[in-house]
């Protein structure tokens, strides 16, 4: 076997233990035994949202156990047919069996990545805002095209993308627009993605065709799944109706059918402006608990809590990415470093490996926080 195939086995069997260790590999199997049992009791869907906690549970468990199967299997599988092929001789089925192995490699690593999203809500669906920042029409620019890579991103992982609502830019773009995103791990994947985002262009609406620099800040937060309790006094609330000024037809523009809520105490506001009044009392009063509750996790983890509080304005200085398409290609993460040229790519959704780097970073910071409290 090649050296190069040698490492990228090692690669992927390292991958395989650090996965069969954040799983408990040795107790897996009885603790999918019990789920099973508790499956089986008659009196389960008695507690309905409890009984359906508890078949997400063990799918996630049963989706765990199959992953590391499944990796394991492929890479005996295809070392054997290394072996075979070496020893008859046969050129096309080492070659066929390497290329496997490498591929094999990828899912490994995207496999041992997901099973770091053990946050208490890294699994849950999420909800995205963005708005335009210092840059007039420019800006708003930008923030329709950070909205269209991310709807592009969750498609392409098979996500559900729903619009809640969107203010459309005076001359082009959109001045804010926010998301809801269902899908397993959604928060998980999209939460790193916080923060202003920075486009450095020749801008399509100067007729002196010079670089122009935009900003537009980007805010996920977890939807707040039903067990999860979060209270919402009605004294603390304010809901205005307004007529909704976007796209939608002749009912939307005629009608003070949008809704806004103000939360007093913290001075969080969330809007819907779908066709129905009472459909868009529902839609805000779950974007604003999601919003407590994401206040609360930040309450939690003091650098999360941090990166909100020195977020600031959505301007220089505040940027967590760059996006350069003048006098140069590139989209850099300025925590982590990691660049592509490949700036087409990333506007059309390919933001895993932007997504992977803060993630390694975030779980590496917080096992050396780990390690000096011990």
């Amino acid at each position: 076997m090649r050296a190069e195939v040698q490492n990228t086995v090692a690669e992927i069997e390292k991958s395989i233990e650090l996965l069969k260790q954040r799983l408990d590999w040795e107790t897996a199997e009885f603790r999918l035994e019990e789920f099973n049992a508790r499956v089986e009791d008659p009196n389960l869907w008695d507690a309905a949202e409890a009984a359906q906690k508890l078949m997400r549970d063990r799918q996630l468990l049963v989706d765990a156990i199959d992953g590391v199967k499944a990796l394991m299997t492929d890479l005996s599988d295809n070392i054997e047919m290394i072996e075979l092929g070496e020893m008859e001789e046969d050129a096309e089925v080492v070659k066929d069996a390497e290329q496997a192995i490498f591929a094999l490699k990828e899912t490994a690593a995207e496999k041992e990545l997901e099973a770091l999203l053990d946050g208490e809500a890294d699994s849950n669906d999420t909800f995205l805002e963005i708005n335009s920042g210092a840059g007039g029409t420019e800006s708003c620019d930008w923030a329709s095209m950070l909205a269209r890579m991310y709807v592009r991103w969750a498609e392409k992982r098979g996500y559900t993308v729903e619009l809640q609502s969107m203010t459309p830019g005076e001359e082009a773009g959109i001045k804010s627009a926010a998301y809801k995103i269902t899908g397993h791990n959604a928060y998980g994947w999209l939460k790193s993605e916080s923060g202003v985002h920075r486009l450095v262009r020749i801008s399509p609406y100067d007729s002196a065709a010079k670089r122009h620099t935009s900003f537009s800040s980007v805010w996920v937060y977890p939807v707040v799944d039903d067990n999860i309790e979060i209270e919402v006094n009605p004294s603390d609330i304010r809901v205005d109706t307004y007529r909704s000024s976007g796209a939608g037809g002749q009912h939307v523009n005629t009608t003070d059918s949008a809704v806004r809520i103000t939360h007093i105490p913290t001075g969080i506001v969330v809007t819907s402006s779908e066709k129905s009044q009472h459909q868009n009392r529902d839609i805000a009063m779950k974007a604003l608990k999601s919003r407590l509750y994401q206040q609360e996790l930040d309450r939690r983890n003091a650098a999360i809590n941090e990166a909100h509080e020195n977020k600031g304005d959505a301007g220089w200085g505040n940027q967590i990415r760059s996006y350069v398409l003048q006098p140069y290609q590139m989209v850099k993460d300025l925590r982590t470093n990691h660049e592509t040229s490949d700036t087409k790519g990333v506007l059309d959704g390919d933001l895993d490996g932007f997504m992977a780097a803060t993630l390694a970073m975030d779980v590496a910071g917080k096992s050396r926080a780990d390690a000096q409290g011990e």
